[in-house]
């Protein structure tokens, strides 16, 4: 059997079974969540992988030199995934791969031999995180079994709008269960369908959530390049942990519609690479005005279809950058990095204003407030939509099925911001509309648009997070600190970029400012990166190495 055969067939045959559930033909669920830890990398054997770092650009090129086709691509691809993401190191996160992968390469292949290709997009392999529609045969489930067998009927915005622009799916990526907004106590990385999804760079690191295989299939070199989902901090958070370029858009910037939601006024969706190129690429493919997400109106003449336009070398030289203080401290060699940044930013001709404080005040207490009232409304307004083959159809069904199977969905973590959120009222309610007032005020007209007025500021940084911490299912997350909750709460834009290592485990640098500002920050991040060149591939070793 050719190799392309053998691919074929198995994604026909397993695209679900690959993934960390199957549905059964009675139409139960059976799981295999949990992956033992290996005492090796699984790699000793394994050939160089032909793609490994492989750009968009550089993929362009081997396509249209005829070196390589989209299918050949793909395959590479699948074979990476097939060897890493559940046996050898055993990643897992990957929840499910889709079984027209290959024949939609191949039919971009016959189009670009005919046509020429649509764009910088045409044939380049993505994977989506497991919250994003896709009226294929793949599922979409959020990570959790209630919604096994969903599958949706019309593309996300987000889906739509990267096939038309040429891109392969080769299938979902595992997430923090319903994007890490069920339990206070959590293990980012896991979920009740796809089990705990592991740190390429130490795999009993975690990989932070929500968009934690978007995050590890990105930086593994199973694709291309990823999707994520952000609310607060779920792609920059695994951006982080994983040595990757973020990119969480303003919202508005990106049709939501098709995503499963958790808030109208903060969920955007955004690009997960391996370099600033590569996500300014994609941020371009994933734009427009979606017809069924209003936000998305106040981006007509504020968006680019071309985003690589504003890729510049030089972009720091008189560039006015203000340092964040306040969200230093958390870990000494965090801090050191961050001033060696901020010297390779100096040396590239930028202004620094440090020791700039952005308090934000009670805006942090309130947007779990802001958060519940629209998760109840978004979530209900989405399971309603669904059809009778899904077994929820609201919030409290949802509730009500992970107590029925706790041993599945509830075997570590609870769900109580579930259940506040259940208990929360109406969008309408005064509690609702003055939490979302005072956060968007702190955050924004008195918070980052006031400090970049004040200091006359193209940019604001600070260390996107800590190091990845060992994964613990029984306690839960340990976050050092970070710095995503301004851009978060106030909708506005942030990208995060490597910034180096500590014991070999990666930590990033974040960028953010004003509304739409995304055109500016990108200029500014590929500048940083092309002078300081700081990503390096993940190792896969079982554990960190202290001696670094």
């Amino acid at each position: 059997m050719k190799r392309r055969e053998f691919l074929e067939a198995g994604l026909l045959a397993g695209g679900v079974a690959m993934a960390g559930a199957a549905c059964t033909t009675d139409g139960a669920v059976e799981t295999t969540s949990e992956i033992s830890p290996s005492t090796s990398t699984g790699l000793e054997n394994q050939a160089p992988f032909e793609l490994e770092e492989a750009t968009i650009s550089e993929l362009q090129a081997g396509m249209e030199s005829g070196e390589r086709t989209a299918e050949s691509v793909a395959e590479l691809y699948l074979e990476r995934i097939d060897g890493l993401d559940k046996q050898g190191p055993a990643v897992n996160a990957m929840i499910e791969l889709n079984p027209d992968a290959l024949a939609i390469a191949r039919e971009l292949d016959e189009e670009r031999r005919t046509d020429g290709p649509r764009g910088p997009m045409h044939g380049i392999p993505v994977v989506l995180k497991d919250n994003i529609d896709t009226a294929d045969r793949m599922q979409t489930t959020a990570g959790s079994t209630a919604l096994a067998g969903s599958v949706a009927q019309q593309d996300a915005f987000v889906a739509q709008r990267l096939r038309e622009a040429g891109a392969v799916i080769l299938g979902k990526a595992n997430l923090s269960e319903w994007a890490n907004i069920r339990s206070t106590r959590s293990s980012s990385g896991w979920s009740g369908r796809g089990g705990q999804t592991r740190n390429p760079y130490a795999l009993d690191r975690n990989p932070c959530g929500s968009s934690s295989g978007s995050g590890v299939a990105a930086s593994a070199n199973f694709c291309a390049v990823a999707i994520g989902t952000e609310t607060d901090g779920s792609v920059v958070c695994p951006a982080n942990a994983n040595s990757l370029v973020g990119i969480k858009p303003t919202v508005g910037l990106v049709g939501r519609s098709g995503i499963i939601p958790i808030s109208h006024t903060q969920d955007t969706a955004g690009p997960m690479a391996r370099s600033v190129a590569d996500a300014a690429t994609v941020l371009g493919a994933m734009t427009g005005v979606d017809p069924r997400d209003d936000a998305t109106g106040a981006s007509a003449g504020q968006s680019h279809p071309d985003y690589t336009q504003f890729l510049d070398a030089n972009g720091l030289r008189d560039a006015r950058i203000g340092v964040a203080r306040n969200f230093f401290g958390f870990h000494e060699r965090v801090d050191a990095l961050m001033m060696e940044a901020v010297g390779a930013m100096e040396q590239q001709g930028a202004a620094i204003i440090d020791g700039l404080d952005l308090d934000i005040g009670e805006a942090d207490a309130l947007e779990l407030q802001v958060m519940a009232h629209e998760f109840k409304a978004g979530l209900n307004a989405y399971l309603g939509a669904l059809g009778p083959e899904v077994a929820v159809h609201s919030l409290e069904e949802v509730i009500a099925f992970n107590e029925q199977n706790r041993d599945v969905e509830m075997p570590y973590f609870g769900q109580e911001i579930f259940e506040l959120a259940q208990q929360s009222g109406p969008l309408t309610s005064p509690e609702y509309v003055d939490a979302l007032a005072t956060c968007r005020r702190l955050t924004r007209e008195e918070g980052i648009d006031a400090l970049m007025a004040a200091h006359r500021l193209d940019a604001l940084i600070a260390p996107t997070g800590g190091p990845p911490w060992p994964t613990d299912v029984v306690t839960g997350d340990h976050f050092l600190g970070g710095s995503s909750s301004p851009a978060a709460i106030s909708g506005y834009p942030n990208i995060t970029v490597p910034l180096g290592y500590i014991f070999g485990l990666p930590v990033g640098i974040s960028f953010f400012g004003r509304a739409w500002s995304e055109s500016v920050l990108i200029r500014l991040a590929y500048a940083f990166e092309q002078a300081t060149n700081v990503r390096q591939p993940p190792r896969f070793l079982p554990t960190a190495d202290l001696s670094i």
